[in-house]
Protein backbone atom coordinates (compact mmCIF):
# COMPACT_ATOMS: atom_id res chain seq x y z
CA UNK A 1 0.00 0.00 0.00
CA UNK A 2 3.20 2.31 -0.19
CA UNK A 3 2.59 5.31 -2.60
CA UNK A 4 4.26 8.09 -2.78
CA UNK A 5 4.97 10.75 -6.08
CA UNK A 6 8.50 12.56 -5.88
CA UNK A 7 8.61 15.17 -8.76
CA UNK A 8 12.00 16.02 -10.17
CA UNK A 9 14.61 18.27 -8.43
CA UNK A 10 12.43 17.52 -4.87
CA UNK A 11 14.20 16.43 -1.77
CA UNK A 12 11.99 14.07 -0.54
CA UNK A 13 13.42 12.61 2.89
CA UNK A 14 11.89 9.16 4.47
CA UNK A 15 11.57 8.95 8.16
CA UNK A 16 10.04 6.87 10.61
CA UNK A 17 11.01 3.80 12.73
CA UNK A 18 13.69 1.01 12.21
CA UNK A 19 11.90 -1.30 10.18
CA UNK A 20 9.63 0.67 8.31
CA UNK A 21 10.67 -0.19 4.98
CA UNK A 22 12.85 2.84 4.42
CA UNK A 23 16.18 1.51 2.78
CA UNK A 24 14.24 -1.11 1.15
CA UNK A 25 12.88 1.79 -0.72
CA UNK A 26 16.19 2.51 -1.81
CA UNK A 27 17.08 -0.58 -2.70
CA UNK A 28 14.29 -1.08 -4.95
CA UNK A 29 14.93 2.08 -6.54
CA UNK A 30 18.53 0.46 -7.19
CA UNK A 31 17.09 -2.56 -8.25
CA UNK A 32 18.37 -4.64 -6.10
CA UNK A 33 15.55 -6.42 -5.64
CA UNK A 34 12.20 -5.94 -7.46
CA UNK A 35 8.53 -5.47 -5.96
CA UNK A 36 6.18 -8.12 -5.87
CA UNK A 37 3.17 -5.76 -6.73
CA UNK A 38 2.64 -2.98 -7.79
CA UNK A 39 5.64 -0.20 -9.90
CA UNK A 40 8.19 1.72 -9.60
CA UNK A 41 8.09 4.64 -12.08
CA UNK A 42 11.17 6.80 -13.42
CA UNK A 43 9.59 9.59 -15.37
CA UNK A 44 6.36 7.33 -16.02
CA UNK A 45 8.51 4.12 -17.07
CA UNK A 46 8.51 1.13 -14.99
CA UNK A 47 11.87 0.85 -13.97
CA UNK A 48 12.12 -2.74 -14.71
CA UNK A 49 12.11 -1.82 -18.37
CA UNK A 50 15.16 0.06 -18.30
CA UNK A 51 18.50 -1.00 -19.03
CA UNK A 52 20.52 -1.66 -15.65
CA UNK A 53 23.59 -0.69 -16.10
CA UNK A 54 21.86 2.61 -17.19
CA UNK A 55 19.71 3.00 -14.75
CA UNK A 56 22.33 2.64 -11.99
CA UNK A 57 24.66 5.24 -13.71
CA UNK A 58 22.13 7.97 -13.36
CA UNK A 59 22.05 6.93 -9.52
CA UNK A 60 24.64 8.37 -6.55
CA UNK A 61 24.41 6.53 -3.21
CA UNK A 62 25.67 7.51 -0.33
CA UNK A 63 25.39 5.04 2.61
CA UNK A 64 25.67 4.59 6.46
CA UNK A 65 28.74 3.11 6.15
CA UNK A 66 31.08 4.61 3.77
CA UNK A 67 32.93 2.28 1.96
CA UNK A 68 36.74 3.61 1.48
CA UNK A 69 38.74 1.44 -0.81
CA UNK A 70 42.83 1.34 0.08
CA UNK A 71 44.70 4.24 -2.19
CA UNK A 72 44.93 8.13 -2.60
CA UNK A 73 41.48 10.37 -1.77
CA UNK A 74 41.48 11.24 -5.03
CA UNK A 75 41.41 7.53 -6.47
CA UNK A 76 38.52 7.31 -4.08
CA UNK A 77 36.72 10.20 -5.60
CA UNK A 78 37.50 9.31 -8.46
CA UNK A 79 35.47 6.06 -8.58
CA UNK A 80 32.39 7.62 -8.76
CA UNK A 81 32.91 8.04 -12.62
CA UNK A 82 35.20 6.44 -14.61
CA UNK A 83 37.49 8.89 -16.47
CA UNK A 84 37.05 11.77 -13.72
CA UNK A 85 39.43 14.90 -14.21
CA UNK A 86 41.50 16.24 -11.78
CA UNK A 87 39.27 19.43 -12.05
CA UNK A 88 35.97 16.92 -11.57
CA UNK A 89 37.63 15.51 -8.60
CA UNK A 90 38.40 18.73 -6.75
CA UNK A 91 35.18 20.00 -7.63
CA UNK A 92 33.09 17.30 -6.19
CA UNK A 93 34.92 17.82 -3.31
CA UNK A 94 33.92 21.23 -2.43
CA UNK A 95 30.28 20.52 -2.84
CA UNK A 96 30.56 18.26 -0.53
CA UNK A 97 32.24 20.24 1.42
CA UNK A 98 35.62 18.07 1.65
CA UNK A 99 38.00 19.92 0.05
CA UNK A 100 39.17 22.10 2.94
CA UNK A 101 40.13 18.91 4.96
CA UNK A 102 41.90 17.26 2.56
CA UNK A 103 44.14 20.23 1.70
CA UNK A 104 44.74 21.91 5.09
CA UNK A 105 44.44 18.12 7.32
CA UNK A 106 45.88 15.93 5.45
CA UNK A 107 49.53 15.47 4.46
CA UNK A 108 49.68 14.49 1.13
CA UNK A 109 46.49 16.73 -0.04
CA UNK A 110 44.45 14.53 -2.59
CA UNK A 111 47.37 12.13 -3.00
CA UNK A 112 46.79 11.25 0.61
CA UNK A 113 46.84 7.20 0.83
CA UNK A 114 43.38 6.52 3.16
CA UNK A 115 44.56 2.89 4.21
CA UNK A 116 42.86 0.12 4.61
CA UNK A 117 38.63 0.81 4.57
CA UNK A 118 39.57 4.09 4.57
CA UNK A 119 41.53 3.70 8.26
CA UNK A 120 43.37 6.75 7.95
CA UNK A 121 40.24 9.08 8.36
CA UNK A 122 37.97 10.04 10.61
CA UNK A 123 34.40 9.43 10.04
CA UNK A 124 32.82 12.67 9.26
CA UNK A 125 36.03 12.73 7.04
CA UNK A 126 35.19 9.27 5.09
CA UNK A 127 31.64 10.15 4.95
CA UNK A 128 32.27 13.46 3.11
CA UNK A 129 34.82 11.83 0.88
CA UNK A 130 32.10 8.99 -0.08
CA UNK A 131 29.73 12.37 -1.00
CA UNK A 132 32.02 13.40 -3.27
CA UNK A 133 32.47 10.28 -4.88
CA UNK A 134 28.53 10.27 -5.50
CA UNK A 135 28.70 13.96 -6.54
CA UNK A 136 31.31 13.22 -9.61
CA UNK A 137 29.01 11.19 -11.19
CA UNK A 138 26.34 13.81 -11.18
CA UNK A 139 23.94 11.54 -11.11
CA UNK A 140 19.94 12.78 -11.95
CA UNK A 141 19.06 11.16 -8.44
CA UNK A 142 20.83 10.99 -5.30
CA UNK A 143 19.80 8.36 -2.51
CA UNK A 144 21.34 9.04 0.84
CA UNK A 145 20.77 6.94 3.31
CA UNK A 146 21.78 8.05 6.80
CA UNK A 147 24.66 9.81 4.92
CA UNK A 148 24.87 12.69 7.66
CA UNK A 149 25.18 10.09 10.85
CA UNK A 150 29.03 10.27 11.05
CA UNK A 151 29.41 14.49 10.26
CA UNK A 152 29.40 16.06 13.38
CA UNK A 153 26.74 19.03 13.86
CA UNK A 154 29.10 21.76 13.05
CA UNK A 155 30.22 20.77 10.01
CA UNK A 156 26.65 19.57 9.65
CA UNK A 157 26.59 23.45 9.95
CA UNK A 158 29.26 24.33 7.34
CA UNK A 159 27.57 22.50 4.76
CA UNK A 160 24.13 20.65 5.14
CA UNK A 161 23.89 18.02 2.53
CA UNK A 162 20.43 18.79 1.97
CA UNK A 163 21.21 22.41 1.17
CA UNK A 164 23.51 21.02 -1.55
CA UNK A 165 21.49 19.22 -2.65
CA UNK A 166 18.74 21.60 -3.29
CA UNK A 167 21.26 23.80 -5.25
CA UNK A 168 21.65 21.53 -7.39
CA UNK A 169 18.20 20.94 -8.30
CA UNK A 170 18.87 16.86 -8.11
CA UNK A 171 16.02 14.65 -7.02
CA UNK A 172 17.07 13.66 -3.91
CA UNK A 173 15.72 10.98 -1.53
CA UNK A 174 17.17 10.98 2.08
CA UNK A 175 16.61 8.83 4.80
CA UNK A 176 17.47 10.50 8.34
CA UNK A 177 16.89 10.48 12.11
CA UNK A 178 17.82 13.58 12.72
CA UNK A 179 15.72 16.59 12.45
CA UNK A 180 18.36 18.73 11.69
CA UNK A 181 19.18 17.34 8.14
CA UNK A 182 15.72 17.14 6.46
CA UNK A 183 14.31 20.48 7.84
CA UNK A 184 14.92 21.87 4.26
CA UNK A 185 13.26 19.04 2.52
CA UNK A 186 10.60 19.61 -0.35
CA UNK A 187 8.31 16.44 1.36
CA UNK A 188 8.90 14.61 4.29
CA UNK A 189 7.06 11.34 4.36
CA UNK A 190 6.30 9.24 7.49
CA UNK A 191 6.79 5.40 6.87
CA UNK A 192 5.66 2.96 9.18
CA UNK A 193 4.52 -0.23 8.60
CA UNK A 194 5.47 -0.31 4.87
CA UNK A 195 2.70 2.89 4.32
CA UNK A 196 3.38 6.95 4.25
CA UNK A 197 1.31 7.79 7.37
CA UNK A 198 1.80 11.42 7.05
Amino acid sequence: GYSLEIAAGQVVALCGPSGSGKSTIIGLLQRFYDPQAGTLMLDGVDIRTLNLRWLRQQIGVVGQEPVLFEGTVAENIGYGREGATEGEIEEAAQQANAHGFIINDLGDGYATQVGLRGGRLSGGQKQRVAIARALVRKPAIMLLDEATSALDNESEKIAALDEIMSKMKRTTITIAHRLSTIRSADKIAVISGGQVVE
